[in-house]
Order: C-alpha cells, then sequence, then structure tokens
C-alpha cells in the first residue's frame, strides 16, 4: 500500500495557498456590490438549483406537475413563486380561469348544479333575476286587515245600540238591566280587538322587507357565485394544511335549519383551490400525509375533475353534494424533505411518485454546489439581490419617517430603540459589500459545507448579511467590510451555534485543567461537530479523550458513557488495528483490556471521526509516551489509513482561538481542501515536518500566533506530530511492553501455581 508522499503531494498543498488568490481573481468583475447586475429574468435570481430551475421552466412549457426534495432554506418557495412568475408572463391569458363558477338548486334539497359562465354574462342573469324578483314583490297587495275591522265594527254597533235599548227598558222592567251590562262587556271586548288588529296592520305595514319576505322561496332560487376570476389575482394557491375542505371545498354549516329560515345548499356551497387555482403550491408533503388527503388527491389528478361533496359527520350539509363534476386541471408544486420520501414510497406503492414523474418531474434540491467560477458568480449576484432586498425593507419600514421628518428624526428614534446615541452623520440606507466582503461570505457558505463545495441553504446566510449591512450602517462605514462580516458571524448564531460557545468556555477551562495536572500519556484532544437541525451548518468543538490499556484482562475494548453504536465499532477498530501492529512484530499474546473515556461528553457521542484520537491515545499509554497537548486531531481510522470525515473546517475553527493554547491540528490528507476557507483574508505559509506536509496559518495577523495544520495519510504520520516517534520507535516499543508484560504474567502465574501446589506431609 502506498502511504508515502510524492512530489505531486507537495505541489498540491502548496497550490492550497493560491485559493485566495484564486478567488479574488473570480470576483476581478467588481469592486463592490453597486457593479453587480440582477438579472431581469426573475426565475435566475434563484442560485445553485440549475436542474430545478430547468425543471420549472420544463413543467411551465408543458404544464406538468413538479416535486421539490430538499432541506429548508435551499430555495423550494422561491422556485414556486418563479413558476407563477414564469407562467404569469407567458401563458396567463390562457391558464387563467375566465367564467364564473355558479351554483343552482338541484333536484332536492341536498344536491346542486354547478355551472361554468362568462362573468359579465353572470352579472347580467343575477341583476335580471334580482330585478324580476323585486318587481314581484312591488306588485304584492298591501297586507290589509280591513275586511276583519270592518265585521268587527258593524258587530261593535249592534252590540252598542243593543245596550242602548236594554238600559231604556230597564227603566220599566228592571231585569233588563242585566242583559244590557252583558252587551256592554261584548261592545267593549270587540272595541279592543279592532284596535288591535288595527295595530298589527301598522306592524306588518312597516316592516323593512315586508313584501319580499313573501318572496324568500324565490330569492332562494337565484345562483350563487362561487367563483368570480375577477376577484383573484395570483395564479398560485399556497396551501399550508391540505385537507379536503381546503383542496376541494365543501359546504358551510346552516345554523337555521327549521321553519321558514334554513338555507338553501347552493347558498352554503363554496369551492376550494382545485376549482380555482391553476397551480397549487403544498409546502409540505407531509402534512398531506399525515391528515390523509392523498388519495382524494391522486383521484383528481387522474381525472381532473371533482364532486363537490358535505363530507363525513352527521352535520348540516353533511349530505349535500353536487349534480355534475368541477373542473380540477391543476399544476401540482410540492415540497419535501429528504424523510418525507420514503413514506411516499410506500403510499400507494408510489402512486403520487409516478404521477409526478408521468405529468412532470421530481428534482432534489442541492444542499451544496462545487466551487466553481460559476457558482461564485452567482454568490456575488446573491449578495447584492439580499442588499436590494434590505434597501426595500428599509424603505417600506421607514419610508415614511424619512419623507415627513427627514434622517435626522430616524436617526433619533433609532437611538430610542438601540438605547445608545449614533453619530451624527448616521443615515439609515443600506451599504453594498466590498469584494474582500463579499470572500467572507464565500468562506462562511464554504465553512458550512465541505469538500469544496457552497452551501446551498441560504436562508441562515440571509441573516449574516444583513446583520453585516447593520454593522456597516452603525459604524458608519461606506461599504460592508471584512470585519463587519466576522462581527456578524460571531452575533448571528443558531440555537446551537449559542449552545456551542457555552460549552466551548467549559471545553477551554476543561482542557487547561487537564494539562495542568496530568503528564499527558492517554490524554488526547479530540474533534467534534453539534449540527443545526435548521441552518445545516455544524459547529466545532473540542473533545478531550483518555485511553488506557491495562494487561493481563479480558482481550476486550470497553468505552463508558452515552456512546453510540458506531462510534462504539470505531472503538473495536481501533482494538482490531492495534492487534494487528501486535500480530506483525510478533509480540507475545497478552489479554489487553483498552479502557476509552470521552471526558464529560454528557450528550454523547456518535461517529468515527474519534478513532484516529482513540488510537493515539492508547498508543501513548501503551508505550507510555507523552501526547502533545497542544494539537487535536481527527480521522477515521481503518486499518492503518486516516480516512475523511466530515465538519473539519468547524472543528478546526473551534480550536483556532488563541485563548485556548492550541498550535495545531492533524487532518485526513482527503481533507485538504476543507482548509481552504481558513485561508480568506489571512496570512499563511508552507511548512513541512520530516514528509508531512501542512499549512501555518497566522491567527493574529503577519507572522503572529502561528495555527499549523498537518495533512496525514496514516496513523504512522499522526504519531510522528502528537508523539514525537516514528514508525519504528513504536513498534519497538510496543514489543517491549509486550514482553515485560508477559514475563509479570508468566511469573505470577508460577507464583500462583507454587501456591497451589499441595505440600507433602512431614
Amino acid at each position: 500500500m502506498k502511504t508515502d508522499y510524492n512530489d505531486n503531494d507537495y505541489a498540491w498543498i502548496k497550490e492550497l495557498l493560491q485559493y485566495p488568490v484564486v478567488l479574488k481573481e473570480r470576483l476581478r468583475h467588481f469592486e463592490d456590490t453597486s457593479e453587480i447586475q440582477v438579472p431581469e429574468d426573475p426565475i435566475e435570481c434563484v442560485i445553485f438549483q440549475e436542474r430545478a430551475k430547468k425543471a420549472i421552466r420544463k413543467i411551465a412549457h408543458k404544464r406538468g406537475h413538479i416535486l421539490m426534495v430538499g432541506r429548508p432554506g435551499t430555495g423550494k418557495s422561491m422556485l414556486a413563486g418563479m413558476l407563477q412568475n414564469v407562467l404569469s408572463q407567458s401563458l396567463d391569458d390562457y391558464i387563467r380561469p375566465c367564467e364564473s363558477i355558479l351554483a343552482y338548486p338541484g333536484k332536492d334539497r341536498n344536491h346542486i348544479r354547478v355551472a361554468y359562465e362568462d362573468p359579465e354574462t353572470a352579472d347580467r342573469l343575477l341583476e335580471d333575476l334580482r330585478a324580476n324578483i323585486d318587481a314581484a314583490a312591488s306588485t304584492t297587495p298591501v297586507f290589509s286587515l280591513d275586511e276583519q275591522i270592518r265585521t268587527l265594527r258593524r258587530v261593535k254597533l249592534g252590540l252598542m245600540l243593543t245596550t242602548i235599548g236594554l238600559v231604556a227598558g230597564g227603566l220599566v222592567y228592571p231585569l233588563l238591566l242585566a242583559g244590557a251590562g252583558v252587551a256592554a262587556i261584548g261592545s267593549i271586548f270587540l272595541f279592543l280587538q279592532e284596535n288591535n288588529h288595527r295595530a298589527q296592520e301598522r306592524i306588518q305595514r312597516n316592516q323593512p322587507h315586508a313584501a319580499g319576505a313573501n318572496m324568500k322561496h324565490l330569492y332562494d332560487m337565484i345562483p350563487s357565485v362561487l367563483h368570480d376570476p375577477r376577484q383573484q389575482s395570483d395564479l398560485l394557491a399556497r396551501i399550508a394544511e391540505p385537507n379536503a375542505r381546503v383542496m376541494k371545498g365543501g359546504f358551510r354549516h346552516d345554523p337555521y335549519q327549521s321553519g321558514n329560515l334554513q338555507t338553501v345548499p347552493h347558498q352554503r356551497a363554496y369551492l376550494g383551490a382545485h376549482a380555482t387555482a391553476p397551480i397549487i403550491y403544498i409546502d409540505e408533503l407531509r402534512t398531506l400525509l399525515r391528515i390523509g388527503y392523498m388519495p382524494e388527491l391522486l383521484e383528481i389528478m387522474q381525472e381532473k375533475q371533482y364532486v363537490l361533496e358535505g363530507g363525513q359527520g352527521a352535520g348540516s350539509g353533511a349530505a349535500d353534494r353536487s349534480e355534475n363534476p368541477l373542473k380540477a386541471d391543476n399544476i401540482i408544486v410540492a415540497c419535501c424533505n429528504n424523510d418525507t420520501i420514503q413514506r411516499l414510497r410506500e403510499e400507494g406503492d408510489g402512486a403520487f411518485l409516478s404521477r409526478i414523474e408521468d405529468k412532470g418531474e421530481i428534482v432534489y434540491m442541492e444542499s451544496a454546489v462545487p466551487e466553481t467560477p460559476e457558482t461564485i458568480r452567482q454568490t456575488a449576484q446573491y449578495v447584492k439581490q439580499e442588499v436590494d432586498r434590505i434597501a426595500d425593507e428599509f424603505q417600506t419600514a421607514w419610508g415614511d419617517v424619512l419623507s415627513n421628518e427627514g434622517m435626522e428624526s430616524v436617526r433619533q428614534r433609532c437611538e430610542t430603540i438601540f438605547g445608545r446615541r449614533l453619530s451624527p452623520g448616521f443615515s439609515l440606507t443600506t451599504r453594498d459589500f466590498s469584494r474582500d466582503a463579499v470572500m467572507e461570505i464565500i468562506r462562511e457558505m464554504r465553512c458550512r459545507a465541505a469538500d469544496g463545495k457552497l452551501t446551498g441553504i441560504l436562508r441562515p446566510i440571509n441573516g449574516i448579511i444583513k446583520s453585516s449591512v447593520f454593522e456597516a450602517i452603525f459604524s458608519d462605514a461606506p461599504r460592508v467590510e471584512p470585519e463587519h462580516v466576522r462581527v456578524a458571524l460571531q452575533e448571528h448564531l443558531s440555537l446551537e451555534g449559542a449552545m456551542q460557545q457555552e460549552i466551548g468556555r467549559y471545553k477551554k477551562d476543561l482542557k487547561k485543567y487537564i494539562d495542568s495536572i496530568t503528564d499527558s500519556i492517554g490524554y488526547v484532544v479530540g474533534l467534534a461537530v453539534i449540527a443545526s437541525t435548521a441552518s445545516g451548518q455544524m459547529h466545532g468543538q473540542p473533545l478531550p479523550i483518555h485511553g488506557q490499556v491495562d494487561a493481563g484482562g479480558a482481550d476486550r475494548v470497553v468505552a463508558a458513557g452515552k456512546i453510540g453504536d458506531i462510534a462504539l465499532a470505531a472503538a473495536q477498530n481501533v482494538r482490531a488495528s492495534i492487534r494487528r501492529i501486535l500480530k506483525k512484530i510478533g509480540a507475545p499474546y497478552v489479554g489487553y483490556e483498552m479502557h476509552i473515556e470521552y471526558i464529560q461528553a454528557h450528550g454523547g457521542v456518535e461517529g468515527d471521526s474519534a478513532s484516529a484520537a482513540i488510537d493515539v491515545a492508547l498508543i501513548s499509554d501503551f508505550i507510555r509516551q507523552p501526547v502533545n497537548a497542544k494539537f487535536a486531531v481527527t480521522g477515521s481510522l481503518t486499518g492503518d489509513i486516516i480516512l475523511a470525515v466530515g465538519g473539519v473546517t468547524e472543528k478546526l475553527r473551534s480550536i483556532m482561538d488563541p485563548s485556548l493554547g492550541m498550535y495545531g491540528a492533524c487532518v485526513p490528507w482527503q481533507n485538504k481542501h476543507d482548509i481552504e476557507p481558513l485561508l480568506v483574508n489571512c496570512h499563511t505559509a508552507y511548512l513541512q515536518k520530516g514528509a508531512i506536509p501542512g499549512i501555518r496559518i497566522y491567527r493574529g495577523g503577519q507572522d503572529q500566533d502561528p495555527f499549523d495544520v498537518f495533512f496525514c495519510k496514516t496513523k504512522w504520520h499522526v504519531y510522528q506530530i502528537m508523539l514525537d516517534i516514528d514508525r519504528d520507535q513504536v513498534e519497538r516499543r510496543m514489543a517491549d511492553r509486550c514482553r515485560r508484560d508477559s514475563d509479570v504474567i508468566k511469573r505470577s502465574d508460577r507464583s500462583w501455581r507454587r501456591l497451589a501446589a499441595p505440600k507433602d506431609d512431614a
């Protein structure tokens, strides 16, 4: 196996030092972002996602479907909006709905009929119907109780005359007075009844819409406008919770279901996105699967029509439905994360994926793209776009204050907000980025990816750019410079980043304490990362490791604490690698129990990137050789080879703080390109220790606070840096240790046998 370095290897490491020069050369077309032109084509404002942009153009041409799969922040929502822009500029007059959707009464009280009509024609139809009903209502006789009142009046007058006659006769015959009283009471009752009829007549005549109340059955026959295309400006409907009521529509609940008050079904109907929106954007398919709407969506995608139904349950409208179907020829734009794809494969044997592939495309969004001249150009364009967007936000938030009161008022109000005085020359106007500041943004994007790539998760970068602009504004700088970006990076932290800062302070004190009380035998500084769930950024942190080898025990490896399966397997690989050396040098067999401890890693450890550090710790304890505690190491050990690991850039950044007292690190040879972003806007130099090449980064300016990074191919190279001994010395001292342990064990066994042997009788 060829593990030695050659001339090409050294040339490659020296070539890394040219990365800042090459990067600046790729940005030579501008001095600051004010010189950058933003593309007029809106779809070209989305950077990196070339495959997705091509797919958007193709489905816009053939009106197909698209499924975008990727992590949050990669531009899925922006591309959905770009599809709307492309179609509105190309096929708007053909794809936009041009007919109103009307609902008519159906064959019975639970059915409606749906019709499509020209909006102007529908307006005239409804106006004519209402006018005819109003005319019919105006010709309806006025409410009157005259006939009943006249009858009561005649009877009342007869009773009054009878009363008078009986009173006159009572003067002769007193018994007639009793009849006069009864007749008088009857006339009084009829008088009251007559007044009651007159009051009732007046009340009925004074009620509003009194005539129309008798025409309710005719008003209920007027069709209802379910959708008017003139009132809809967007082609795209964004659906956050895709259930049947939002996507298809239904019938509203009727609280008045008795007497003459109930609302007819066609006036309670409403439509969903399928019937009204040419483009439906489903932001998260996981929600659609959880709600269980997938079977209905598949049927509508296949048939391009559906029947409006009231839905399940026993409430009002549950039994309502349309007699004829609604049109539903939609373009489906759907998004999901990587973890949802497996559920889509299982749901109906991948029926949804099959529908998408039949009529459109499935696109995997790039979470990282190779750094090329084109992606560098797009990154500079992206910074310019964000600067313009910040300018628009300033105008939206402060435009009225600025136009009415001037910049001095804006300054005073900002002083109140921030609680400190601002300079007299303060101006709340956006700042363009200098070329070096753009390089800092590119550097950060490189740090958040790996293997010479730029991160495609741009949403967190937006916040960094905005914070950088604010730093330039409050320092009265004419442009955003690298120091503003660095301050923004310190302040604009994710949740995991804030946690990492706190852990980093603790790890710093822990490392200093261990260095002060130990002889550094068996103690190694490994490197770990914490991944941010939202931004995808990794945050490095030092990981102190202790290894101990005990002779005469069980031949096994013990890793204490909360350790994952991969990390445990890595420890087993280290044990196998050490046993391989012992077998190669012909050392006598001695059972060695190897103990590994991730010092105060209370959150647990997973992954194999610490296997190189574990190997150094165990070898250090095995041969009793102190470890250089000023250097850290990361890498995946396979046999003797050190393989690449993730997050190397962030791991190194976590120990480059001079206050931590670290002088450098050993990294896998394959991770050499992950060092490039650390060289931007820094003084650097090539160095070599023996045959091992490296790069020196000056953290404090010209020739101050050097930090050395060595690129190791095998663990023997790591031993030279961390233990300061070569391969022959390691093998010789391991053989010596095995012989000593073997002799001790043999002597111990002979002593035990002598003690256990039966004594002869005297």
